[in-house]
């Protein structure tokens, strides 16, 4: 088994490598963000993928990278990791459906509670100790789950018409228009910007360039919050008018 992820900063990408490391002993994971990864895909019949939810849905890169291979996931065994700050209904139900109509087997989901790292916005903000907390029980609830897994009973978390319902009267039907396409309203403040590129090394799709040594944003974001999360100068907000908290998950270990 391998693990396939798009992480915005870090919780899914640690909670897929601790899953595997868990599973068997190893860490081969793969964003899809590496040109390798398709053939890494091909070359394997049991696949893991970790992403993050977004309002109940799946990001939108993460959403375009299927349907562009869509011819890759025939007959693929997967499991499906759902990384949330709170509560998602059918998080790994999302990809579940869209994997399936291209012929994916989906052998189970999973639900993972993680920090939250929304930084402009005070909503689901807690002090360190609780953060580490959120952590230490998804680590729990993870090698729970290998076990399950190996004893030929994966959970379905996430999977099945109930999870389905709560996904989308939970927030899917309030912000389905904020996943559907990629979105324009990412902001760099030109007055804090010191045109480190920072912003435009991290971002998945490119959609920030530096004109003039100051940090400009395109309209196709997807909301992953590395760039806000990361900038030195919190020059960068998105849902939120100012930074609140930045996050980064490697605070914690």
């Amino acid at each position: 088994m391998i693990g396939i992820y798009f992480s915005g900063t870090g919780n899914s990408k640690y909670c897929i490598s601790k899953f595997l490391e868990e599973y068997n002993n190893n860490r081969l994971v793969f964003s899809i963000e590496q040109d390798e990864t398709i053939s890494h895909i091909k070359n394997n019949q049991e696949i893991v993928i970790s992403y993050p939810v977004q309002f109940s849905n799946i990001p939108k890169i993460l959403y375009d990278y299927i349907v562009t291979n869509q011819q890759i996931w025939k007959e693929k065994k997967i499991f499906i990791i759902a990384t949330m700050g709170l509560f998602s209904g059918d998080g790994a139900g999302i990809l579940a459906r869209l994997l399936q109509k291209y012929g994916a087997v989906i052998i189970g989901g999973l639900h993972l509670k993680m920090p939250d790292n929304i930084s402009d916005e005070k909503v689901l903000k807690r002090k360190y100790e609780k953060n580490l907390a959120l952590i230490r029980n998804a680590e729990a609830k993870i090698c729970k789950t290998v076990l399950q897994i190996k004893n030929g009973k994966p959970p379905q978390e996430g999977l099945g018409v109930w999870y389905h319902t709560a996904g989308l009267l939970g927030q899917r039907l309030y912000f389905y228009n904020k996943t559907k396409n990629y979105t324009n309203k990412l902001k760099i403040n030109p007055e804090k910007c010191i045109g480190c590129s920072l912003c435009k090394q991290l971002c998945p799709i490119k959609n920030i360039q530096l004109v003039n040594n100051i940090a400009i944003a395109g309209n196709k974001c997807t909301m992953c919050y590395r760039c806000i999360n990361k900038c030195p100068k919190q020059a960068i907000t998105l849902l939120g008018k100012k930074i609140i908290e930045q996050y980064d998950i490697n605070k914690y270990f």
